[in-house]
């Protein structure tokens, strides 16, 4: 200490570095007594989530990591050098532990801090910020309401619990509700740290102490519930308000395609904002798939009420049993109008053969007044032509015939259309309340389980 020439003849802190670095190796572990082991403390405060891949399974944050050790050989007396307790010297020129994370997957960008704190009674203070890349077991399938639980173990790669033993610098509960340095305004939020002491054997006499910071974050769902799930209830609430339209008319089957089609351009843009594992599917794939069925299923039976109430001059009357289970046993399970008010049209059959009878009998009672005519013609003398009798009274009759029996044929179509028109809005009212139970069901299903999840 006393060759100090020149500029760095009045230097404290010169003086005190040349002091500790004299004679001192740093390849030798800090102790005198080589049977006692150098107690590692160390702390752990997340300052941010980067990244979570869940295809590759690899989590992404930036923590602060502090570690502190007592070096027997970098011990001084402040006096002999004007009061100084503690000194930064660089790190690589004193022994560090070789305390690693396991999960380490890639090299993060970390800054390099090459200086470390050194106290007048050998307490060394290792602080440094570093991005941790490590893989995680990442769960998606409660996806965008999942929480995931990604573990930190710090442990010397080399060294034996002879050698190196592990503590924390705080206590287990100061590390698990400490949020002081975390960023709060990510997609993520920091639950809490949990820590936990092991020490494990891998051959049965070497036994190796570690630390285990297990990181549970939970991810915030209001993006995707604004862009993914109300999207695709709206669509499943316009679906379900298409069948208000008439099944008779073709608007239904149009509206049911372009709701098809619009839920099939929503999914190709969300496809991308869904996370993939080859090993599992999220839950709300599964509901995304199950939505696009329920709106096949619809369209599928929009399509048969329609072919079945559209009309058909070739269409065959209905079967009994069809009225019997679909006219009069559903419409009473269903609560529906009852058969003669849902079309009083088809009530009216009787009126409609009171009508024949009393088009017969004008018919018949125009042929007899036409006969009395000519009885009457007769005896006043005046003759009529013997061809223009008959022959045109039997045409006329012949045309009257055609167009009545054109007319009962119409009629009996339009009794048989009605008829089946029929059918098809009791079986439309049906499947409408079964495929609404169904969504309901699926729904209060899906929102209950999200929410248990997402409390839990």
């Amino acid at each position: 200490m006393g060759n100090l020439t020149g500029r760095f003849a009045n230097a404290t802190l010169v003086r005190l570095a040349e002091y500790l670095s004299a004679g001192y190796k740093k390849g030798v572990r800090p102790v005198r007594d080589w049977r006692q082991s150098t107690m590692v403390a160390i702390d752990l405060m997340v300052y941010s989530i980067l990244n979570v891949d869940e295809k590759n399974q690899v989590l992404t944050t930036y923590v602060w990591y502090r570690q502190q050790w007592v070096d027997e050989f970098l011990v001084w007396n402040p006096e002999d050098f004007d009061d100084v307790k503690q000194v930064s010297i660089p790190s690589a020129n004193i022994w560090v532990p070789d305390i690693l994370i396991n999960e380490f997957v890639d090299v993060g960008k970390s800054p390099d801090i090459p200086y470390v704190y050194v106290g007048n009674r050998g307490l060394v203070r290792n602080y440094k910020p570093i991005q941790v890349v490590t893989a995680c077991s990442l769960n998606i399938y409660n996806f965008p309401f999942d929480v995931q639980n990604c573990s930190l173990t710090f442990q010397s790669w080399l060294h034996t619990i002879n050698d190196i033993n592990i503590s924390l610098m705080r206590t287990p509960e100061e590390v698990r509700v400490d949020k002081s340095v975390f960023m709060n305004q990510g997609e993520w939020e920091l639950l809490h740290v949990l820590s936990k002491y092991k020490s494990f054997s891998i051959d049965g006499n070497d036994h190796y102490a570690e630390m285990k910071f297990h990181v549970v974050i939970r991810r915030r769902p209001l993006f995707y519930t604004v862009n993914l799930l109300l999207p695709s209830i709206f669509l499943m609430v316009m679906d379900i308000v298409g069948f208000y339209l008439p099944p008779d008319s073709g608007e239904r089957v149009s509206f049911k395609i372009t709701l098809l089609l619009g839920y099939s351009v929503f999914l190709i843009i969300v496809s991308d904002t869904l996370p993939a594992t080859a090993i599992g599917t999220p839950l709300i794939g599964v509901y995304f798939v199950v939505c696009m069925a329920l709106l096949v299923i619809s369209l599928t039976e929009t399509v048969l009420i329609v072919r079945l109430v559209h009309k058909q001059d070739l269409q065959p009357r209905v079967p009994e049993w069809v009225k019997y289970l679909v006219l009069e046993r559903a419409t009473a399970f269903l609560c529906i109008r009852s058969r003669h008010q849902f079309c009083p049209v088809l009530s009216r059959r009787s009126d409609l053969a009171h009508f024949r009878e009393n088009n017969m009998g004008m018919v018949r009672c125009n042929h007899r007044s036409c006969e009395s005519t000519k009885d009457s013609e007769r005896g006043l003398g005046m003759t009529l032509p013997a061809r223009d009798s008959a022959p045109v009274l039997d045409s006329i009759l012949l045309e009257v015939s055609s167009i009545r029996q054109f007319l009962d044929k119409r009629d009996e179509c339009r009794a048989i259309a009605k008829e089946w028109l029929q059918v098809g809005y009791v079986l439309d009212v049906l499947l409408f309340r079964v495929y609404l139970v169904a969504v309901l069901a699926y729904s209060i299903t899906l929102g209950t389980l999200w929410s248990v999840w997402q409390y839990a």
